[in-house]
């Protein structure tokens, strides 16, 4: 049946720049792993380039103010695809969809030297038994000890000096010199203990850096499709997906208590999952509607960590140990369709079940029996648009959207609920096979609070927003 609506190559993917991050969307979520390239006619080529800048400010427990958290970053896309035959088609497609830049800055609870948390050690240790609850006084008594062990071991040498002098003092010296003994015993022993304290407490949880968080994936995304039917109207399509993960984590600051000065750091590390879905077409009136799922990807891999708590516990507080991340699962739904011969609306609605993820160093779960990053709520992302032909070179979009978020409170690494969305975007054929196109997106961000691992909130981030760039360039011939 001939075609009554004409619409490839103009009408096609016109805003295709989803929009998701740590400070943007739901958990780690960035690309919105988009599979349209595979659904085009032909042989289909593209390459896209998204730059994405959020301000997130908000506020620690103590009131003082969290400069913009959210890193800037940018990311690309590739995507290509051809048909075998009338009814095999194959492509790989490129992305990076899982991802957090954050990094705190200026005076507040999540930069510096804790000083809340290393007095409040020093109290839980010492102040019952010595009356000492702060730096100040833990010096203090440092410094008393040492002067007492000083006068001891004069005390003793005098002594034994004396019993050189005259042997006859032998009986009466000796008892007392080694009751000295003793005591000095002890109080060399609690000058150890006092000054592994000032140790742990100076050089490692005294740090005044400040909390960060970087993770990075890149993924390629291999495709086989087969047309079913007559017509060729429905195509299953799936594949391998080979993905790559790392991360690095530093928490500072009053806010993280006693998890203060944690550092961990994975390296790269490849591992598998698949990619498989169902498509239906009917090009008379421009419509595709695609239901595609994605595994999720376990990734085994070696994790560096630092705690320098535990060196209390007589801990090694620098370990290296097997552990498990395993990113989430996804279900995306993309539909269009067309209006008339220069309309074409779309939808997109993504689902990704981000209450089952939880980030667990071994470590740091021995020590605090928690994860380190996990969220409460499954994500929900919908986004509606329309594009418009406005000659048979150009045309011009706009989208509507909205996250749901992972819960609220959620992760003081990534402190926004969600967020509503509104883009515009144009396309230009360069030629019969050419085309680039040009968007972008204004982002309203939901407020949230920042809560730590134990569940105590510690930030509140309100009245934040951000925008997304993106450009594209295509080649497409049928």
């Amino acid at each position: 049946m001939r075609a009554l609506f004409k619409f490839n190559p103009l009408l096609i993917s016109l805003t295709a720049l989803s929009v998701s991050s740590v400070a943007s969307a739901a958990g780690l979520d960035r690309s919105g792993q988009d599979t349209t390239a595979f659904f085009q006619e032909g042989t289909y080529a593209e390459a896209t380039y998204t730059y994405i800048d959020a301000d997130v400010t908000g506020h620690d427990k103590s009131g003082n103010k969290i400069d913009d958290i959210a890193e800037e970053y940018d990311f690309f896309r590739y995507g290509v695809k051809t048909d075998i035959d009338d009814t095999f088609s194959i492509g790989v497609l490129y992305d990076e969809p899982w991802g957090a830049a954050a990094d705190y800055v200026g005076d507040n609870d999540f930069v510096g030297a804790p000083t809340k948390v290393v007095d409040g050690i020093i109290a839980s240790q010492l102040g019952q038994s010595q009356g000492v609850t702060n730096v100040a006084g833990l010096k203090g008594l440092i410094a008393g000890t040492e002067q007492s062990l000083a006068r001891g071991k004069a005390d003793i040498a005098s002594a034994e000096a004396a019993i050189q002098q005259d042997p006859k003092l032998e009986t009466v010296l000796r008892p007392k010199i080694n009751a000295g003994k003793a005591q000095l015993s002890q109080g060399q022993a609690q000058y150890q203990q006092l000054k592994g304290l000032e140790y742990v407490l100076d050089e490692r949880l005294a740090d005044k850096g400040n909390t960060n968080v970087e993770v990075s994936t890149q993924s390629i995304t291999g495709l086989l499709g087969m047309k079913l039917g007559e017509t060729k109207n429905f195509q299953v399509y799936g594949g391998p997906v080979a993905q790559r993960l790392e991360a690095k984590v530093a928490l500072r600051g009053n806010a993280y208590e006693k998890a203060t000065g944690y550092d961990l750091s994975i390296n790269p590390d490849l591992d598998y999952g698949w990619i498989a879905g169902l498509q239906y077409s009917k090009p008379e009136i421009a419509l595709k509607a695609s239901l595609t799922y994605r595994s999720e990807i376990e990734h085994d891999m070696k994790a560096a960590e630092n705690f320098p708590i535990v060196a209390l516990k007589q801990m090694n507080p620098r370990q290296t140990n097997d552990m498990k991340v395993t990113t989430p699962q996804s279900v995306n739904f993309d539909f269009q369709t067309g209006i008339n011969p220069t309309t074409l609306a779309t939808a997109k609605v993504r689902w990704v079940p981000w209450g089952d993820f939880a980030i667990t160093p071994p470590l740091y779960n021995t020590v605090s029996n928690l994860n380190l990053v996990d969220y409460t709520d499954d994500q929900w992302l919908v986004e509606l648009g329309l594009s418009k032909r406005l000659n048979p070179a150009f045309a011009v979009s706009g989208t509507l959207g909205w996250d749901s978020g992972a819960g609220n409170p959620t992760t003081s690494l990534g402190p926004v609920e969600g967020y509503y969305s509104v883009g515009a975007g144009a396309k230009f054929n360069i030629d019969k096979n050419w085309a680039i196109s040009a968007g972008g997106k204004y982002l309203m961000f939901g407020d949230a609070k920042g809560r730590i691992p134990t569940g105590a909130i510690v930030s509140d981030f309100t009245d934040n927003d951000g925008f997304a760039l993106g450009v594209k360039l295509s080649y497409q011939s049928e």
